[in-house]
């Protein structure tokens, strides 16, 4: 594999199918972390994290000891990794999430890790659960490489953008329920009772996700229903102002069916300068939160 500087080209027609299987195995994982991770707020004890080879779940204990299950997008392998010294490893390649699933949870009772999920995926209309999707069993190496590094340049911008607010913020961390790396701003206040309805997710998570106001930012590799990948950027709540803000590049629009901005990766792929138009969004949709929300930005700024 050679990793170079630039932003990779992602073609939704050559990685649809393998997103799909993929998006089955992060939540099979995503749910091992939440089934043995101390609850944090808003769910951030379920995510999953970038690295200089794939996904992780980072760090999570368990009986005196640490686990870690890290996707290896180079060698492209699974590892559950344990402070005893102990490590198993499973091959990725074409194969079901039944396939995978099965693997996976034979691999984590030779290390003795003991852990039951949820069945069913979340946050996706069909939710066939995993030890019978036979279904989805899509892998090609080279896409899922070029998803690892376009998540990966998303991720250094998140975190350089991350670094001016001093107010409650989230990590950069990969949502394993919609497949989207994401930052979250708060603003300090307390928001409206969330009404709004996810795909097979329980409405008091969405409502406790919910339950300040917040401007969110985040990179999503798109779906069959909208294959293209794309930077997304929405408030909670959505003041009447907030679509009529200016947000940047000139290529950024607001789609009123989803309250939100959006910026083609296309258009940041092609540019001649993709850090700048990442960051020119991240900044703009941030303002436009804020200032719709009259948010108090004079105490939750920093710029140095």
């Amino acid at each position: 594999m050679k990793i170079d500087k630039n932003w990779p080209i992602l073609d939704f027609n050559i990685l649809g199918d393998t997103l799909e299987t993929l998006h089955q195995w992060i939540q099979i994982v995503g749910k091992i972390r939440l089934k043995t991770m101390p609850w944090q707020n808003h769910s951030w004890h379920t995510t999953l994290y970038i690295t200089a080879n794939g996904f992780s779940t980072q760090s999570i204990p368990y009986q005196g000891r640490i686990f870690q299950i890290d996707f290896d997008f180079i060698n492209h392998k699974l590892l559950i990794i344990c402070s005893n010294k102990h490590q198993e490893s499973m091959d990725l390649y074409p194969r079901s999430v039944a396939s995978f699933y099965t693997e996976l949870f034979k691999k984590l009772r030779i290390v003795g890790i003991d852990v039951e999920i949820h069945q069913a995926p979340n946050e996706l209309e069909s939710a066939i659960p995993f030890k019978q999707n036979e279904i989805n069993k899509s892998y090609n190496k080279e896409a899922v490489e070029s998803l690892w590094l376009a998540l990966l340049k998303s991720n250094e911008a998140f975190t350089k953008f991350r670094s001016n607010f001093i107010g409650k913020t989230s990590p950069v961390h990969l949502f394993w329920g919609g497949f989207d790396l994401a930052l979250t701003r708060f603003s300090g206040k307390e928001a409206p009772l969330h009404t709004g309805n996810t795909p097979n997710m329980p409405k008091k998570v969405m409502q406790e996700a919910y339950s300040h106001e917040v401007s969110s930012v985040g990179f999503w590799p798109g779906s069959k229903a909208f294959p293209r990948p794309a930077f997304y950027a929405y408030c909670y709540p959505t003041p009447k102002a907030f679509s009529a803000q200016t947000a940047r590049p000139k290529q950024a629009y607001y789609d009123n069916d989803m309250d939100e901005f959006f910026l083609n990766y296309e258009d940041v792929q092609k540019s001649d300068n993709p850090e700048k138009m990442v960051s020119d969004f991240l900044e703009s949709t941030y303002k436009a939160a804020a200032v719709s929300g009259n948010w108090d930005r004079a105490n939750l700024e920093h710029h140095p």
